[in-house]
């Protein structure tokens, strides 16, 4: 091809416009990059199964948000990688490469500038340490990684150091000794298994506060739920979901402390005990079914009407739905997302000033103090507790979906110190249970009227009068005995794409009264 003419005044950011010889031309607009360029424009027709259809157009844009990266080659060149949507669920790569001559510098301004609009506030060239689950949820990990997600990150130039996956609990101790000045994030490709087992990792650290802030955890969905995935992503599809991270954000996240017996662990997800976690560890020899394996579990126990009676005893921040709808719209719209929230540290601190944070703040410390102690410490005089002897399931989460088409937790929200928990009896009818189930998926499940929805910072679980059953940690299988759950405010970071959940909130929270 040859040279690009010179425009008028073609200087970045003012007019932002390359032109090239044969009708060429680059243009970058409020929100895209057009490229009017027939021979590339081809690949932009429309199809129906599978064969274009229509003429060619002449032009095509590309959302700022799929532009991967650009930059002027040694060989004088300008290359340009996005994101093209081959469908609604998968990305691939494409790169638009045009030759220069002498305008290097006028274009290298612009290239510039197109980087800055396609970035924003996000990280570019991420250094990023990925860990493969091979056998996470129906298998398959490996090959999504190397075809769909590893040619995205190579695409955007992120730096990346992947690990293979062999047993479980590995990805513990591959963190928990990780240099954290090597990686600005850490990235498993599995389903919700890995992320526990690297937020646990760092959490076994000396300066476990330091690295949970300093480290971002990213997730591409490769198992059965994908819940981190869903609610910072806003996708269980893997290539989308890597797009989401080249651009994701760094996010202040809670984490809670789960005690029970003499143990400590990090939750960054739920605890479930009743039909819910029956349905998730009850099911765990489906796992080849991917999510389906949980509507078989719920299929198969909501005829039972099996009761769960246990002592409940929380620490109640809001109990009133219209009230928890107005904290909802609050953290929605007022909130900034680059402000980390803290209540368990000294003051509120700017994303962007962490890393000159004083050393004494931050190293040497491991997790942050139990306010509430332990499962074996006297329950707190100020909390609220109640004997249940017809709990059918009992529920609390820190995001909102829990499953793709599962958002439980409506008004949950990333960093505002607070654990959402829903519970109901189990001795009502099948069809008012399947209708309880179902309106999650249609997003009246926070309104329903047999539904108890309450913002919490604290709590402790007593089973009672049954030997054995189901308790869920993030997924995890743990000891059916007593336990106890605090929330912390800000402990960790994740990537996101706008700093919230993805998912919608309750229903009619932009209406609440705040």
């Amino acid at each position: 091809m040859a040279e690009p003419v010179p425009a008028a005044s073609r200087s970045a950011p003012e007019a932002p416009v390359l032109l090239f010889p044969r009708g060429v031309s680059l243009l970058l607009t409020g929100d895209s990059l057009v490229v009017k360029d027939r021979t590339q424009a081809r690949c932009h027709r429309s199809k129906l199964c599978g064969i274009s259809v229509g003429n060619p157009p002449a032009e095509f844009s590309v959302p700022y948000y799929n532009v991967l990266w650009t930059e002027v080659t040694d060989a004088g060149s300008l290359t340009i990688d996005y994101a093209l949507a081959v469908s609604k669920k998968h990305f691939r790569v494409c790169t638009l490469t045009y030759p220069l001559g002498d305008l290097v510098s006028e274009v290298v301004k612009w290239s510039n500038t197109l980087l800055m609009r396609a970035y924003g506030p996000a990280q570019r060239r991420k250094r990023a340490k990925v860990l493969v689950n091979p056998y996470s949820g129906p298998g398959g990990a490996d090959k999504i990684w190397e075809h769909e997600v590893k040619p995205l990150f190579e695409a955007a130039r992120m730096s990346l150091d992947v690990v293979r996956t062999k047993f479980s609990g590995e990805a513990v101790g591959i963190c928990e000794n990780l240099d954290l000045d090597s990686y600005d994030v850490v990235i498993p490709c599995s389903g919700d298994g890995l992320p526990y087992e690297c937020i646990n990792g760092l959490g076994k650290r000396p300066d476990a506060r330091k690295a949970l802030r300093q480290l971002a955890i990213a997730h591409i969905p490769c198992g059965s739920g994908n819940a981190m995935s869903c609610n910072l992503n806003g996708t269980h599809r893997p290539s989308i979901a890597a797009l989401a991270i080249i651009k994701g954000v760094r996010t202040p996240f809670d984490l809670m402390s789960v005690t029970q017996g003499n143990t400590r662990t990090l939750s960054f997800l739920s605890q479930s005990v009743g039909i819910i976690a029956e349905c998730d560890l009850g099911t765990e020899h489906l796992r080849w079914l991917g999510a389906a394996r949980f509507h078989v579990g719920l299929a198969q126990r909501v005829f039972s009407k099996k009761l769960y009676p246990c002592d409940i005893s929380m620490k109640v921040e809001m109990s009133e739905k219209t009230d928890i709808k107005a904290h909802y719209k609050r953290e929605r719209t007022e909130s900034v997302y680059t402000t980390r929230k803290e209540k368990d540290g000294e003051s509120e601190a700017s994303l962007a000033g962490e890393s000159t944070a004083t050393e004494s703040t931050l190293t040497g410390d491991g997790l942050p103090p139990l306010k509430f102690g332990t499962i074996n410490d006297k329950v707190p005089d100020d909390w609220e507790t109640a004997s249940y002897d017809k709990l059918g399931n009992f529920y609390c989460g820190n995001m909102a979906w829990m499953a793709p088409d599962a958002n439980f937790f409506t008004a949950a929200c990333p960093n505002d110190g607070l654990m959402d928990v829903v519970f109901n009896d189990g001795d009502i009818s099948a069809a008012k249970y399947v209708e309880l189930l179902t309106s999650v998926e249609t997003g009246h499940f926070f309104d329903n009227p047999h539904v108890t929805y309450r913002k919490v910072s604290a709590y402790r679980f007593t089973p009672r009068d049954q030997e054995d059953g189901y308790i869920s940690i993030d997924g995890e299988h743990v000891p059916f005995e007593p336990f106890q759950v605090e929330i912390h405010q800000g402990l960790g970071t994740v990537l996101s794409r706008n700093g919230k959940y993805e998912a919608a909130g309750p229903l009619g929270w932009e209406k609440a009264s705040v």
